[in-house]
């Protein structure tokens, strides 16, 4: 691993893992975002409200801090967390064999198949049971897209781990996601900071 400091300066050693059409159809870099849209501003995030789906805040225990955004739609769930990455370099490729990694020791299994937006790890997790009962497997999707200077991560559960209609549709929400990164310095893995969505709910400003 390299200690450059200077996240622009990392070397390419991994290429980004993207939809060719990234730019235009999303997930969106603020820039390229429509700004008269109604988004709700999380920060990090933006996301664009539709009938059916609702917004969680996952909050870390100790420090109160939000550590990802949980989207509940189409019977499925789509958890989202936004992370600086270098401007010129993905980290997809290398975070997905570490998604595996960890999967493994948790006893489950991991495939990696090519999915809408690239290399997706399809992962087999164990679920701890209640005494006397059965354990079971929980089916989730790992999915990543390496925008510019951001990695955008999701885990996909539920019927859009399964069911080819709902998955579509949670791809499409994936992909309606809007990436705020900010100019502050940031080194590669740290996540964006995400907040509580404004009382004006990321309307536009006239």
């Amino acid at each position: 691993m390299s200690d450059i400091e200077n996240v622009d300066e990392v070397p390419v050693d991994h290429p980004k893992s993207a939809p060719d059409d990234r730019a235009s159809e999303g997930p969106f870099d603020e820039s390229e975002a429509n700004p008269v849209r109604p988004y709700v501003d999380l920060g990090g995030l933006k996301v664009l409200p539709r009938e059916g789906l609702h917004v969680r805040l996952e909050v870390e225990e100790g420090t109160k801090r939000v550590v990802a955004i949980g989207l509940d739609y189409a019977n499925s769930t789509l958890q989202v967390q936004p992370f600086a990455a270098p401007r010129n370099s993905g980290l997809w490729h290398e975070i997905r064999s570490q998604i595996a990694e960890q999967i493994a020791r948790q006893g489950g299994t991991t495939t990696v198949r090519e999915g809408a937006f690239g290399p997706e790890v399809l992962a087999q997790i164990p679920v701890a049971a209640a005494e006397g009962q059965a354990g079971h497997q929980r089916l989730a999707r790992f999915i990543g897209v390496d925008g510019p200077r951001w990695f955008l991560r999701g885990v996909i559960a539920g019927e859009a781990a399964v069911d080819p209609a709902a998955a579509a549709k949670i791809e499409d929400l994936f992909r309606s996601i809007v990436v705020v990164r900010g100019s502050t310095p940031m080194p590669p893995r740290d996540l964006i900071p995400l907040r509580m969505p404004s009382t004006s709910a990321g309307a536009p400003t006239a």
